[in-house]
């Protein structure tokens, strides 16, 4: 079984015409992206970055046995809104009382009603954490990651659970 990679950050736009690239974050501390050593694309291709200013970084691929680095704009264009991923075991330790998004991934579900589904995935399109709730023979069921929806969670048991919020319909 292959180790679970975490989402840690995307490649923005180029910046300038050296070959230098934005770097959207998604750890604690952006700059920590470049301490975990090389990360690796959606194929698997290892990359490292080397910061040159606040978000703005070189890259290096490994590509036939050689670090080669990003050397003009074009190059770096066509590695915009390349994902990085990191082994989940590079990751250091989560802290008492402290998860990973991605731990909630596979964990039960246990709603109100008796019915138990099980956490699909975890979206976050900017606004806020979502849960996305698999339910045997139903529709997924969407719910906002926020104490009041999701008011206990246990690891260490793999279960969580969920108050999803009324409903409500807007019409124009």
């Amino acid at each position: 079984m292959t180790e679970a990679r975490i989402l840690v950050g995307v490649i923005g736009r180029p910046h300038g015409v050296r070959g230098l690239v934005r770097i959207a974050s998604y750890t604690a501390s952006p700059r920590a992206l470049a301490d975990y050593g090389p990360l690796a694309d959606e194929a698997g291709t290892p990359i490292r970055l080397t910061w040159r200013g606040t978000g703005i970084a070189a890259l290096a691929l490994w590509r036939e046995g050689a670090w080669v680095e990003t050397r003009d704009r074009d190059e770096a264009a066509r590695l915009t809104n390349r994902r990085l991923y990191l082994g989940r075991g590079a990751l250091p330790p989560a802290g008492e009382d402290e998860f990973y998004l991605a731990d909630l991934i596979g964990l039960d579900a246990v709603l109100p009603d008796g019915e138990a589904g099980l956490v699909a995935a975890v979206h976050d399109y900017g606004a806020g954490a979502s849960l996305e709730i698999a339910r045997r023979g139903r529709a997924p069921l969407l719910v906002p990651f926020t104490r009041a929806a999701v008011p206990e969670i246990d690891i260490a048991a793999r279960r969580l659970v969920v108050v999803p919020p009324r409903e409500h319909e807007v019409l124009p």
